[in-house]
């Protein structure tokens, strides 16, 4: 028996970066790009490595090149921490799974270090395919919890909840993520919204700018956790923002959307050290009209144009920057209720 799976990129349209600080958030994952996972029994426990653990390398600028767009590790550790958690969880539940082994494979074009979770969705795609192959059934909350725990027990990559539930659902969806609400249930609330009522989103990133999703992190979370008054306003005005643009999508207010997703950038400008080259993106966006603000930690852009006139407009000014544009493939896997 062959399984496969795969996940998909996340794009936060607003609320980022509060999601790891009781915040609030809307994001979604889209098929442009995705991380796939092929698992297969065989005798002993076997995972193969990929393009992303290259070892061997032409020349020095070979190597540099490499580790500008994968950073300095490959697949291999995640996919590691992912099959211990896994066992460690079914354990835990008193899940007994059947005394099998497999060899895992995987794959994944996502740009990577901008912003757009490639890591965690190689962990989805591994845990979905974990799943099928024991047969153990995981909701999507609880999947949530467990790519997060793999990333910060297990590696210590400072992240928020956000990105592993819209891998997780695979639906565009709003993440509140009350403190009294989550001690007392252990995740957030999640309402899936309706894909029909968003409106039309470019992305566009710089894949020779990738930046580690620490570095933003670490800086916001020393700051939060000394309680810099103007840290935990923005976090509560982002949480806001989220809410708007919940009620701005339910009913039918797109013209509202771009003003919010602008806010939510200036917001973290103001706040956050931001590498000019990003910077520069979202103010050719704006140049030509769109909205902008980032899709996650930095690197990549997401944002709102009017019609296909200023979206090619954009397609011919982006690409003299050196800047690659893309509509989303908005992915939505239905759910029971």
């Amino acid at each position: 028996m062959i399984i496969q799976t795969q996940s998909y990129p996340r794009a936060a349209i607003i609320g980022n970066p509060s999601d790891g600080y009781n915040g609030k958030t809307i994001a979604f994952v889209f098929s442009n790009f995705s991380a796939r996972i092929t698992l297969y029994e065989s005798p002993e426990l076997e995972i193969v490595p990929a393009a992303l653990d290259l070892s061997i390398f032409s020349d020095m600028k070979h190597l540099a090149g490499h580790v500008n767009f994968s950073g300095y590790y490959g697949g291999i550790r995640l996919l590691k921490a992912m099959i211990k958690t896994f066992y460690e969880y079914c354990v835990e539940e008193n899940i007994s799974l059947p005394d099998k082994n497999f060899t895992m494979r995987y794959f994944s074009d996502i740009p990577q270090r901008l912003g757009l979770a490639g890591s965690s969705a190689i962990i989805t795609a591994g845990l979905k395919a974990l799943s099928q192959f024991y047969g153990v059934k995981i909701e999507a909350h609880t999947l949530a919890n467990l790519i997060l725990s793999v990333e910060i027990n297990e590696l210590g990559i400072s992240a928020g909840l956000q990105d592993r539930v819209a891998q997780a659902y695979e639906h565009p969806v709003f993440m509140d993520f009350d403190k009294e609400f989550m001690d007392k249930h252990g995740y957030g609330r999640y309402s899936l919204l309706d894909p029909d009522k968003l409106p039309a989103f470019y992305i566009a990133y710089m894949r020779d700018q990738s930046e580690g999703s620490e570095i933003t992190h670490n800086n916001l979370k020393a700051r939060y956790l000394s309680g810099e008054p103007a840290i935990l306003d923005a976090i509560e005005e982002w949480a806001s923002l989220s809410s708007q643009m919940k009620s701005c999508i339910e009913s039918g207010q797109l013209e509202e959307i771009p003003a919010l997703i602008d806010r939510n950038y200036d917001l973290r400008e103001n706040l956050l050290s931001i590498k000019k080259e990003y910077s520069n993106m979202v103010k050719l966006a704006r140049k030509i009209g769109a909205s902008a603000k980032f899709t996650g930690s930095g690197g990549a852009i997401i944002g709102t144009y009017q019609d296909e006139t200023m979206y090619q407009v954009m397609k011919i000014n982006f690409k003299k920057a050196g800047i690659d544009l893309i509509k989303p493939i908005i992915v939505v896997t239905s759910h029971e209720s």
